[in-house]
């Protein structure tokens, strides 16, 4: 046990060891302090000016242990192993005259409290006092200031300084009682705090797992998406590589532009040679029905040659009116894209078969040569079609005599009149021949 004396509230308690020479044993016998009956003076009570039994209520409100310590440490020197108890007893003991360390704790209180200290000197009686009090007990807050604020203030009489003394030992056995209470549910805090953080470890190692799992499928995926990129570039270099040897192999064969053409004009002649197969079909057929109507006019008993040619020619006149496109192929070169079903639709029902070039637009102008041999008439809509392929078509057209109509326009009702036209006038030929 420390040689220091124990001051407590009423009196003091030292060790044995304490007692020395320097010491007089008539220190134990002084009388206690009278309590003041009422304020004698305006000025505030310093803190070794109080009654002696309330600094221990004031060190133990108004100082923490670890506040306490340093502060004390500033003026006098105390083992480091002191305790607690010693620290406040202590302090209680030097706060009963004007010690170093009563009036470094005076400076403390009156810097610490210095806005309360001003809130109760407003009051200048003792009612006053006991209202701040007693609203600081009923709020539970700056208790501190003011109990230090209260028994300071010079109108503080005994009565007031016991009431606040009763109030401040109830409020610290409360606040005993409520520490026992706080500790049992701290227990039970901790016991909580220790069954989340260990649902908290087992949730954070699950979430690991997780992360875990899905960093796996990342990188999987990952090194899939580089597989796929290192095949679609394979591809690449393999199209790239197959381009290259095509754009070698058309250059080692210069003539395969002249070949395409050739292969071109060879499909037109072979549509060509089909059409005229088919006219040859279609006359031979003609002809064959002329024979056999020619039989049974010389089976009918005519004898008179002018008898029998009329009836003859007037016969051949409506055939020929009524069929004077049949067997025909009709070339229209140009017209509308449109229009194209309409102008076969005409040409059919005249008997005849349609053919059609675009005049050079999309078709190449090599095929025109082909459909020009195979057709017995031309329709040539000058105003559809490109210079080039109209000069060709004049003049392939004036070289084999063959007949050409050029339009204008590219109408339906154009081109209907145009075929109108024209199987009137083979009419006409026919019934005067």
């Amino acid at each position: 046990m420390l040689d220091h004396p124990f001051h407590v509230a009423g009196g003091l308690f030292i060790a044995k060891k304490a007692l020395g020479p320097e010491i007089d044993a008539s220190f134990l016998k002084r009388p206690q302090a009278e309590l003041p009956e009422t304020a004698s003076s305006s000025r505030r009570r310093r803190l070794w000016e109080i009654p002696h039994k309330f600094h221990c209520p004031v060190i133990g409100t108004c100082f923490a242990v670890n506040e306490l310590r340093p502060l004390m440490h500033k003026v006098m020197h105390l083992p480091r192993d002191t305790s607690d108890f010693v620290l406040h007893t202590t302090a209680v003991g030097a706060c009963e005259t004007r010690t170093a360390l009563a009036g470094l704790l005076h400076k403390t209180l009156e810097k610490r409290y210095a806005l309360i200290v001003r809130r109760f000197a407003a009051s200048k009686t003792a009612e006053g006092v006991r209202r701040h009090w007693q609203e600081a007990v009923a709020s539970g807050m700056e208790l501190p200031g003011a109990l230090w604020a209260a028994w300071t203030h010079p109108a503080c009489d005994s009565l007031l300084e016991h009431e606040i003394y009763g109030d401040i030992h109830m409020i610290q056995h409360q606040v005993g009682t409520g520490t026992r209470t706080d500790l049992k549910t701290l227990q039970a805090l901790r016991a909580e705090n220790a069954e989340l953080r260990r649902q908290v470890d087992s949730l954070r190692q699950d979430a690991e797992a997780a992360r875990n799992e899905k960093a796996g499928e990342t990188r999987a995926l990952g090194e899939r998406l580089t597989e796929l990129r290192a095949e679609q570039a394979g591809r690449d270099a393999c199209i790239a590589r197959l381009s290259a040897d095509l754009a070698k192999l058309r250059d080692s064969v210069p003539e395969l532009r002249q070949r395409q053409a050739l292969a071109r004009r060879a499909e037109d002649a072979e549509a060509r040679a089909s059409a005229l197969v088919a006219q040859c079909r279609e006359q031979a057929e003609t002809l064959e029905r002329l024979r056999r109507r020619l039989d049974e006019l010389e089976n009918s008993g005519r004898t008179a040659d002018t008898v029998a040619t009329q009836p003859a020619n007037a016969d051949l006149s409506r055939e020929n009116a009524a069929e004077s496109l049949y067997g025909k192929c009709v070339l229209c070169v140009g017209g509308r894209s449109g229009a194209m079903d309409a102008y076969r639709d005409a040409v059919e029902r005249q008997g005849g078969r349609f053919l059609h070039h675009d005049g050079g637009l999309e078709e190449s102008l090599h095929r025109i040569d082909g459909v020009l041999a195979a057709a017995d008439l031309v329709i040539c809509q000058a105003g559809c079609i490109s210079h080039n392929a109209y000069w060709r078509v004049k003049e392939q057209c004036k070289r084999t005599g063959k007949p050409c109509l050029f339009v204008k326009r590219g109408g339906v009702s154009s081109f209907g009149r145009i075929l109108a036209d024209l199987c009137g006038e083979e009419t006409a030929d026919a019934a005067s021949d």
